[in-house]
C-alpha cells in the first residue's frame, strides 16, 4: 500500500510539471523561421525569452519552414501535434499561397483543418494573419486578407489580423527583398502577437 501511494505522489508530481510545462507549437512559414536572420534574432525565440523573463515554465517549439504553404502545414501537423502535445498552436501560414495566386477558397479550408485538427488535440489556436502587397489587385488581395478573420470566426480560434503590422512597408524593418523582415521588426512583430497570444496561456 505505501508503494501505491508513493507511485500516486510521484504521478501528481509529474502531471503538475506537465500542467506548468506546457508546450507553445509554432507552425509557420519564413516570417517565423526568421528568414536571412540568425534565429535567436526571430520573433519566436524572443517568444521563448519572453516566458522564460515572466517564470513561465513553456517551451515554444518552432515548426517553422520557410517557403511552406497552408497544404504543407495541413500535412505537417498531425506528427507534430502527436510528438509536442502542445498547449498552445500558433498557426502563420498562407503568405506563400498568396504570393503564389493560390486559391483563397482552398487558403481557407487548409487553414480550418489546421485549426480543427488542433483543437481536437486539446490545443488553444492562435492564427496570423497575412496581407498581400497591391500589385496583386485588390480583388485578390481583399480575398485573400478576408481569409483568416473568417476562419477565426468560424472555429473560434484567436487572431491577429495583420503579423507584420508597423513593420511591413518600413524600409529599416524590411529585407532588401520587400517580403521578409529585419532584425530590427522581429520584436515589433513579438508585440503583434502577444496580447492575443496571452491570454491563452
Amino acid at each position: 500500500m505505501r508503494m501505491w501511494l508513493r507511485g500516486g505522489v510521484l504521478l501528481l508530481l509529474l502531471w503538475a510539471q506537465g500542467a506548468l510545462a506546457g508546450t507553445v507549437l509554432v507552425v509557420g512559414d519564413s516570417i517565423s523561421a526568421a528568414f536571412g536572420l540568425e534565429t535567436s534574432q526571430g520573433w519566436v525565440h524572443l517568444l521563448q525569452q519572453r516566458l522564460a523573463e515572466q517564470g513561465q515554465k513553456r517551451v515554444v517549439v518552432n515548426a517553422s519552414i520557410s517557403g511552406d504553404t497552408s497544404a504543407g502545414g495541413l500535412a505537417r501537423l498531425p506528427a507534430l501535434l502527436e510528438e509536442h502535445q502542445p498547449e498552445v498552436v500558433i498557426l502563420e501560414l498562407g503568405g506563400n499561397d498568396g504570393l503564389r495566386g493560390q486559391s483563397p477558397a482552398q487558403l481557407k479550408q487548409n487553414l480550418a483543418g489546421m485549426v480543427r485538427k488542433s483543437q481536437e488535440a486539446g490545443a488553444k489556436v492562435l492564427i496570423l494573419g497575412m496581407r498581400l502587397p497591391p500589385n496583386y489587385g485588390q480583388r485578390y488581395t481583399t480575398a485573400f486578407a478576408e481569409v483568416f478573420p473568417k476562419v477565426a470566426q468560424e472555429t473560434g480560434a484567436a487572431l491577429v489580423p495583420f503579423v507584420l503590422e508597423g513593420a511591413a512597408g518600413v524600409p529599416s524593418m524590411m529585407q532588401g527583398d520587400g517580403v521578409h523582415p529585419t532584425a530590427e521588426a522581429q520584436p515589433v512583430l513579438l508585440e503583434n502577437v502577444w496580447p492575443a497570444l496571452e491570454p491563452l496561456l
